[in-house]
């Protein structure tokens, strides 16, 4: 079965509004307020659903930019992998050893520059390592580090994948 680049793509929009609507789902419903590091995986799923999208109605017809669509959302993807392991990371360590808990990321966004930010949420605080939602025994990082990954997997399969030549192009070779 042949895989349409443009279905692929509409897929992958799909599943990042699917994954969107469970996080504010858990977010407003549940009222499980999102940490640092969710914000920054947040930030790379909607990348992957805006680029996505782009790629579904521009349905690019050369393989250039159909592989330019997926290197920008594979990198979206293998942002919010790395982000979630990171958080996966800071929830296995023992509580002698988890960093504390910082003013938040209101506050770092209103008083230091992007990169000190960035830095700040990547180290993690004490918030990010609490478990307060599970499934199956794993955390919601666990479980959000599957979903990027496989998201990933599909943009690299997407990015490397070998398209057809376009049937003009075919016919004029033939000449």
């Amino acid at each position: 079965m042949q895989w349409s680049y443009r279905g692929v793509s509409g897929m992958l929009f799909l599943a990042a509004v699917v994954g969107m609507v469970f996080a504010l789902y858990l977010e407003h419903v549940q009222g499980l307020a999102p940490c640092p590091l969710c914000v920054f995986q947040r930030i790379g799923l909607i990348g992957l659903g805006l680029i996505s999208l782009i790629a579904f109605l521009h349905n690019p017809a050369s393989s250039l930019g159909k592989r330019l669509y997926a290197l920008l959302g594979a990198l979206s993807m293998l942002w919010s992998a790395g982000v979630a392991a990171r958080h996966v990371w800071l929830q296995s360590l023992p509580p002698d050893k988890l960093p504390s808990c910082g003013p938040g990321l209101e506050y770092w966004l209103d008083t230091l520059p992007m990169k000190a930010v960035l830095q700040q949420v990547l180290n993690g605080s004490g918030e990010c390592a609490v478990v307060d939602w599970s499934f199956l025994g794993q955390s919601l990082p666990v479980w959000s580090l599957v979903f990027f990954s496989v998201l990933l997997l599909i943009s690299l399969w997407q990015l490397l994948r070998k398209y057809p030549a376009k049937p003009l192009k075919r016919l004029r070779d033939q000449y």
